[in-house]
């Protein structure tokens, strides 16, 4: 997710209209966490993923394992300038940039105005997110997300980039959503096949397919819709995902930001309820939709909201079909969708909800996944779970049924945080990208911040969510005002991401050893001055089991951030806890979303948001953007 909207970050806007309340104080645990450090990064556990390595790595002692390196690069330095940097041995040149023709009738991009609205639906869509590529009968087919707009670039005919017509919102719509394109390597690099067949743009009013235990309730109906089964887009792209049936996942967030009311809320118990936990409320963010789009608007159409907030699968291979919207796997400001299988086949889909105090989920479906098989109702019908994590690094996951939280079926779709916290789930500081290790069993989420954590309001009381769930210190996340964040991992019990019970640890504490020269706000033992970073945000394992991370923080590069630099991307050694900086960013932007060619010989990186005027210089409009990293040699990238 970014830290941006049109006028505040998400978390800012959510604070400023909905102050969290009080919950009583209760022990702290920060102790017994930090006394773990060994825990903490370093050459914790080889476990099932030392066969990465072989056998003569189990035989390595801890400090032989931490001197091993599997990266291929050198680490470079933190950065603070206006492009992208990576290793020596590696080039990167742009693919895409917010704009560019998808085809050949697309508008041609204005460097000051930008695209206008004619057409806005035919280009490259703004703030590339989360990404996956698809080989489709050897075409690469890559799927990007466009998470949200920067008004006063996208309307920059406008004083202030507020919407002042239904053009300027449809304008904003269209360049949200998600870009389908392919793409090929040519003697000059990577192109857009303008005018593919597999091309087309998903929009903020693109007809979609409502699927699962919430599809046709009452709350889902509008006057548009009265069977509560069909819906106009899809909002908030942030994080991605895919199936192993090669169909794309994309993730509604902050979705909530796009409602307004021209009017008082409406009274009813449910949908207030559901508006206060969801952060919807008669001011919007920013985008102003809801004066010149009444579905937008929540005095008119109360139940619009309930209608969003889901993952959406999108067959990349036939670009007449319907993206789908499935119910099923809970309605959260979900930040992506990473996919593993139990040992039976069941297919099972981890999600972070990307807000204080949220909460962390799993599902597992119904039916087992079968190659060839018909996979049209597999993300249908399952078991939703959320996480607690117990401060002796056990976990369980609890099932979300009505028996244990007195809600239907379909109210536990709707409402999910609600149902997470009659369970008793751990309030964790704000899940982002989760990632599945594909050479061993376990998984990894990026815990980016909490400003909130164990901080008191003028009353002297803990910090809660919305729910009322404390935000007070645990094991799993002990610092107060977390401004660096953490990456936790887990590991299913028996090497079964359908079990019940996980074990856990600290992958790394992002900290600043420079500023705090011990303690948790150091961070773990492998940061140090030659990686240092905040708020990891992004995560994507590849084939080999290096974690890559993403980060959206802060990158004023002073005080508490000294010598981090822009926001970056860095490679992690699940076995050593070895860290090392691989690309920098431009200032102002979030490295986000990643993925590489068929062939591994080509990696593809998200830019979004730069402040500076990248990648076209100093005459131009800034363009959110994805590049393509080679090496010189050609060889495999990581």
């Amino acid at each position: 997710m970014t830290n941006r909207t049109p006028i505040l970050s998400a978390d800012e806007w959510d604070e400023v209209n909905f102050p969290r309340p009080t919950e009583q104080e209760f022990d702290r645990v920060v102790e017994r966490a930090i006394s773990r450090r060994g825990f903490l990064g370093g050459a914790l556990a080889f476990g099932s993923g030392a066969a990465v390595m072989g056998t003569a790595f189990l035989k390595a002692t801890p400090a032989e394992a931490r001197q091993a390196t599997r990266f291929a690069f050198e680490a470079i330095a933190a950065q603070t300038d206006g492009t992208v940097h990576v290793p020596a041995g590696y080039g990167w040149k742009t693919l895409v940039r917010w704009g560019d023709p998808l085809f050949s009738d697309a508008p041609a991009f204005d460097a000051a105005s930008g695209i206008p609205t004619k057409g806005s639906d035919r280009v490259f869509g703004e703030n590339t997110d989360g990404m996956e590529i698809f080989n489709i009968g050897g075409h690469e087919v890559l799927v990007v997300n466009s998470e949200y707009v920067n008004n006063k670039v996208n309307l920059a005919h406008l004083k202030d980039g507020k919407p002042v017509s239904a053009d300027d919102v449809l304008r904003l719509q269209n360049f949200q959503g998600v870009s389908v394109m392919e793409i090929a390597e040519g003697k000059d690099g990577w192109k857009v096949v303008v005018d593919s067949r597999f091309n087309r743009r998903i929009t903020h009013n693109t007809p979609m397919v409502l699927d699962g235990p919430a599809a046709g309730h009452d709350l889902l109906k509008t006057e548009a819709d009265p069977t509560g089964m069909a819906v106009l887009g899809t909002l908030n792209n942030c994080g991605s995902g895919r199936t192993p049936w090669g169909t794309y996942l994309t993730c509604e967030e902050n979705f909530n930001g796009y409602f307004g009311a021209s009017a008082a809320l409406p009274e009813s118990a449910a949908v207030k309820a559901g508006y206060k936990r969801y952060g919807i409320n008669e001011k919007g963010a920013g985008y102003n939709y809801h004066p010149f789009d009444a579905r937008f608007d929540v005095s008119k159409n109360p139940n619009e909201p309930h209608r969003h907030g889901y993952v959406v699968e999108i067959d990349p291979a036939r670009p007449d079909s319907k993206p789908v919207k499935h119910t099923a796997l809970g309605r959260i400001k979900h930040e992506n969708a990473a996919y593993a299988l139990t040992n039976a086949g069941h297919v099972v889909v981890y999600m972070g909800d990307d807000e204080r105090g949220e909460f962390i989920y799993k599902w597992v479906s119904r039916e087992v996944f079968v190659p060839g098989g018909d996979t049209s109702t597999l993300l249908s019908d399952g078991q939703l779970f959320v996480a607690r994590f117990n401060d002796d690094l056990t976990g369980e996951w609890v099932a979300l049924t009505p028996e244990a939280t007195g809600m239907s079926v379909a109210e536990i779709a709707i409402f999910t945080r609600t149902a997470g916290s009659k369970v008793g789930a751990t309030t964790m500081d704000r899940p982002e990208w989760i990632a599945v290790n594909p050479r061993a069993a376990e998984a990894y989420c990026c815990l980016t911040n909490n400003s909130r954590r164990g901080t008191k309001t003028d009353a002297g009381k803990p910090r809660t969510n919305e729910g009322g769930d404390p935000m007070t210190l645990n094991a799993v996340n002990p610092r107060e005002t977390n401004n660096y964040g953490q990456i936790v991992r887990w590991r299913p019990a028996g090497g079964d991401h359908g079990a019940a019970k996980f074990g856990w640890d600290l992958f790394v504490m992002a900290g600043n050893p420079t500023v705090h020269k011990d303690g948790p706000y150091a961070g773990s033992a492998n940061i140090n001055a030659g990686n240092l970073f905040n708020s990891p945000d992004g995560m994507v394992i590849d084939t080999a089991g290096i974690v890559w991370i993403q980060t959206d923080g802060e990158d004023s590069n002073k005080d508490e951030y000294a010598g981090m630099g822009n926001n970056q991307m860095l490679a992690g050694d699940p076995l050593t806890g070895e860290i090392r900086r691989f690309l920098t960013g431009p200032f102002g932007c979030e490295v986000t979303g990643l993925t590489w060619s068929s062939d591994r010989r080509t990696m593809f990186v998200g830019i979004q948001h730069p402040d500076a005027p990248f990648p076209d210089g100093p005459n131009s409009l800034p363009r959110s953007s994805i590049i393509a990293v080679k090496r010189d040699d050609n060889a495999l990238v990581g």
